[in-house]
């Protein structure tokens, strides 16, 4: 059984050996621990960092790609290198190295393909109040659309099974944090979380620079999200808007009609008539929409096969290698 822990890095040459030396070295049910860093365009001497402590794999960006990027290429690595278990973890050491033994116990239990770590938001001291609550409301909302109940769905602190890491997909560009809990919740696996400890701040986020376009950047991604998981139910609920809108007006006609005033308000007619329209085009789309959401888990599922194959075969090719060449030391 190997786990291989994965650590997104830009500009991280301060603080990521801190973060590396609190890795955990053994973890009972284990065979063997490797770890993999994700040069996302760093300039400056990050990459030096990793190879000097010793990390085992390191996969580099020439320039920025941002971070759902570099998530999904260190997932590549990691399955290409033989993991059968993912962890992601931060290179500012804001989770505690000791809990990913907590992350994948439930994976090693064959309980769960997918384990977040839930940190005590409302007892950490560098959450601002506005940012623990927003916390707990983007949480309760990927709850709702993911029809999950994890509840710190922002952290980045998570543990893959190898068949989960195969199913993943991630199309936006900005976190693959809240996307991943989305699809796994509608895909049915099994996703789960544990309470996890968080450190100091030894730096700022750089994954937003301010309140208002942290919120902006993840309501987007819960939409998208939304829409392409949920396509029918969300744009269900948009028509009903415009035709209910529709409806109201409507009725309000009628009665100025049933009073002998309908002529004075055709004006209300023709609205009604307009909004009910778009309310049902509306959900005309949403039909469309289900009908590629369907086409979608199709080629999910091609997807997931030849990955399989691919990183199967790669796996085998390399074990091969390493056999020949020590039965040749031999």
């Amino acid at each position: 059984m190997k786990l291989i822990i994965q650590i997104p890095c830009l500009n991280e040459a301060e603080t990521l050996e801190i973060a590396l030396n609190a890795l955990p070295k053994a973890i009972e049910g284990i065979d063997e621990i490797e770890y993999l860093i994700i040069n996302d365009g760093s300039v400056d001497n990050t990459v030096e960092v990793a190879r000097n402590w010793g990390v085992d794999h390191i996969v580099s960006f020439k320039r920025n790609k941002g971070l759902a990027k570099g998530f999904m290429a260190g997932i590549d690595a990691c399955l290409r290198n033989g993991a059968d278990i993912i962890v992601n973890t931060d290179a500012d050491n804001q989770y505690c190295g000791d809990d990913i033994e907590k992350l994948v116990r439930p994976i090693l239990d064959g309980t769960a393909e997918i384990v977040i770590g839930e940190r005590p938001i409302d007892d950490t001291e560098h959450f601002s109040p506005l940012k623990k609550k927003l916390q707990h409301l983007g949480s309760f909302v990927v709850r709702v659309a993911s029809r999950t109940d994890i509840p710190d769905a922002p952290s980045g602190f998570r543990a893959f099974s190898r068949d989960a890491a195969m199913h993943l997909n991630v199309m936006n560009n900005y976190t693959y944090t809240l996307e991943t809990i989305v699809q796994a919740g509608r895909t049915s696996m099994a996703i789960t979380s544990v309470p996890v400890r968080t450190n100091g701040e030894l730096r700022s986020s750089r994954l937003f620079h301010s309140m208002g376009g942290y919120i902006k950047r993840s309501v987007i991604t819960i939409i998208r999200a939304f829409m392409m998981y949920r396509s029918l139910t969300f744009f269900s609920l948009l028509g009903m808007i415009p035709f209910l809108t529709g409806i109201v007006i409507m009725l309000r006609f009628l009665v100025y009609f049933f009073m002998g005033e309908g002529t004075g308000h055709i004006q209300s007619l023709i609205f009604g008539s307009t909004f009910i329209m778009l309310g049902f085009m509306t959900f005309v789309v949403g039909l469309q929409a289900d009908v590629i959401a369907n086409n979608r888990k199709l080629l999910e599922d091609i997807q997931y096969r030849v990955r399989k194959m691919d990183y199967n075969e790669e796996l085998l090719n390399s074990r091969t290698e390493r056999d020949n060449k020590d039965t040749g030391n031999e």
